[in-house]
């Protein structure tokens, strides 16, 4: 139902109506009457040697005429683009009558169509309206890069590496293999809104989209006696979700919880691949979320630190190269997930750094102006004042990050 209880395909019908009306037919399918001349009745016939012109009077007529019989064409054509009825009878019928129409020099027909296609997509971004859930993609990565400037606090490596990575992927045209991104950082560093972010700036429904799909590991594989019947499901789930959308994302929370048999399902899916017979998996992205490279991430911050210089000078070079040594020995240890990186499976690791008094402060700000709530920078204080920061000796590091910052204002509610 459209705004005030109207049915939205009646709303659709007026805005349609308006359009053939303003491109010049009579906007009603199958009654389309002859064009009317404005000009005869004030100035009467048209001499040979008027203004006009016998042959221009002529030429303006005929494009009249064709305006005209393309309205029910328009109509014909946006209606099975919106309600796909009937679709392949009219589409040959509207083939024979095309055929017949004459078509002015300056593609009218064209433009016109143009409008259509915006216009029926419009009306499909209201419900879904097609078989892949591809009309709801959106791609923003222009929204994507300003939220992640202004939303996530004390992450400069972060968000520079996401928004290059992602951005680089979709403009491929033709990736050999699936984007892999492992982020890796303490708890409420920004790993999960990272991942949200990107969700709801690829697709119109973000994580409620079809196209995307979230596993927890201790949630959907808690019990490893089951994990036969996970791996098949965890199977089937992806390719299904490939099968239906031309670009997928799949994210996986605590990845370091994986079980190697579930890691194993999901290589297959991750693997380089040949263009042909292969469509499937050239749009997907897999998104990694794991604690692990915590503690080799915030002794890299601490030493800056210590030194006095700048988290912002930390390099992605420099990182990622301290990173990849701790990732290796959990690898050895055990943690599947890290094997990915041992098979070079994963294209880019995203470090997120701890985060510091100054950074909480500003997502405690965030979450009073997200709850329409007052705040002065003493409250702001007393929230940040609330986590607990390490190392005993510096407190430079809140040890939770942001995570519980939301539930933390509800005490400074009057």
């Amino acid at each position: 139902m459209g705004q005030g209880g109207l049915p939205a395909h009646r709303g659709l019908g007026c805005c349609i109506l308006v359009l053939l009306l303003l491109l010049g037919g009579s906007g009603s399918p199958g009654t389309s009457p002859p064009p009317r001349e404005p000009w005869a009745e004030e100035q009467g016939p048209v001499p040979e040697g008027g203004p006009w012109g016998r042959a221009r009077y002529e030429a303006v007529k005929k494009h009249l005429g064709a305006v005209g019989a393309l309205s029910k064409q328009y109509w014909q054509y946006v209606a099975c683009k919106v309600w796909q009825e009937g679709c392949e009878e009219e589409e040959k019928k509207g083939e024979e009558e095309r055929e017949s129409i004459p078509i002015p020099s300056w593609g009218f027909p064209l433009v016109g169509r143009d409008y259509l296609e915006i216009l029926s997509a419009w009306y499909c971004s209201f419900g879904k309206c097609c078989e892949t859930g591809d009309c709801r993609i959106i791609n923003n990565i222009t929204g994507l890069e300003a939220d992640l400037s202004g939303q996530l606090h004390g992450q400069h490596l972060a968000k520079e590496v996401v928004v290059r990575a992602v951005q680089g992927f979709l403009q491929s045209p033709q990736p050999q293999k699936a984007l892999v991104l492992s982020f890796h950082g303490w708890s409420g560093t920004g790993k999960n809104f990272v991942a949200r972010m990107v969700a709801s700036h690829l697709y119109r429904d973000g994580l409620k989209s079809d196209c995307v799909r979230v596993f927890v590991s201790l949630l959907h594989f808690p019990h490893h006696n089951y994990v036969d019947s996970y791996k098949a499901q965890l199977q089937r789930h992806i390719s299904e979700t490939l099968q239906h959308c031309g670009q997928a994302l799949f994210i996986f929370d605590e990845a370091e919880k994986l079980h190697s048999s579930l890691l194993d399902a999901i290589k297959p899916f991750l693997a380089h691949h040949n263009n042909e017979g292969q469509a499937d998996h050239q749009r997907s992205i897999f998104i990694f979320l794991s604690n692990l490279g915590g503690n080799t991430i915030n002794e890299v911050a601490l030493d800056f630190w210590r030194a006095g210089r700048a988290r912002e000078e930390i390099s992605m070079e420099f990182l990622e190269q301290q990173l990849r040594l701790e990732l290796q020995e959990a690898a050895e240890n055990g943690y599947a997930h890290s094997q990915l990186l041992r098979e070079n499976l994963i294209d880019v690791l995203v470090p997120f750094l701890p985060l510091e008094y100054h950074h909480v402060k500003l997502c405690a700000r965030d979450a009073f102006l997200a709850r329409g709530l007052p705040y002065t920078e003493e409250t702001l204080d007393q929230v940040a004042q609330m986590m607990v920061f390490v190392p005993k000796e510096e407190k430079l590091f809140s040890a939770q990050g942001c995570k519980s910052v939301s539930q933390r204002i509800n005490y400074f509610l009057p």
